[in-house]
């Protein structure tokens, strides 16, 4: 890792070295949710550049973290999977995720959004067993946006793969949702919820699949922590 050693024994300054350079630990929450791909990488870190991600991915293979594997069906491109050592921090991302989501004043975390980081969350950890047995498209239109950010679309197949758009994919739309962006934040980050913030969202769209939204939507992985607490 390019940066300065604390130069201690200490097995804690040595783990502190690797993995708290700027932006390592959220790239490792990434890699340890199931994205492989430079690109898929990106969309999970948004406001990472794309020279910085390459940068970081490098540094963490040459710590053992990350193994970077050629895919056989198609000619030069690589997927970047955690090694036993990368696997073995699965546990300390989310324990800090749990600290953050525990002791971090949820209104400074509401002051950074960021609507494609939201869906991309939404879209990976989207429930579909609620939704009907076909497939099911939600456009959600964040009001307050400008009109380049303010339509997503998640189109979620019958066997449960769940594909995040931000054009139209030309399919009819099951559910529009209608709301704005601070307000599905916080119910991803179960600092609310939709019962909670029903006159702030406007549903258009079969009422089977609109009554369900908190079930199929889920929360963030890290908002179990204040149920717990609670």
């Amino acid at each position: 890792m390019a940066q300065a050693s604390y130069k201690q024994f200490c097995p804690l300054a040595m783990a502190a070295e690797v993995l708290c350079t700027r932006w390592t630990m959220v790239l490792l929450r990434e890699l340890i949710a199931g994205s492989t791909r430079f690109n898929d990488l990106r969309r999970g870190v948004p406001k990472m550049s794309p020279t910085l991600l390459s940068q970081r991915l490098k540094d963490l293979e040459e710590a053992g973290i990350v193994e970077k594997k050629p895919v056989p069906s198609e000619r030069g491109v690589f997927e970047y999977h955690l090694t036993n050592a990368g696997r073995d921090l699965r546990e300390v991302v989310i324990s800090m995720g749990m600290w953050g989501q525990k002791w971090v004043e949820s209104s400074l975390s509401l002051k950074n959004l960021d609507p494609s980081l939201l869906m991309w969350d939404m879209r990976r950890n989207l429930n579909p067993e609620p939704l009907p047995k076909r497939r099911t498209v939600v456009q959600f239109v964040y009001h307050d946006l400008p009109s380049t950010k303010r339509d997503w679309w998640l189109v979620i197949e019958p066997a449960g793969g769940v594909d995040l758009c931000w054009a139209d994919p030309g399919f009819d739309v099951d559910l529009y949702v209608s709301t704005d962006l601070r307000t599905m934040t916080a119910i991803w980050m179960g600092v609310t919820d939709v019962a909670a913030e029903r006159d702030k969202f406007e549903f258009t769209g079969p009422k089977e699949i609109s009554s369900t939204i908190q079930i199929w939507l889920g929360l963030s992985p890290f908002a179990v922590q204040k149920k717990l607490d609670s």
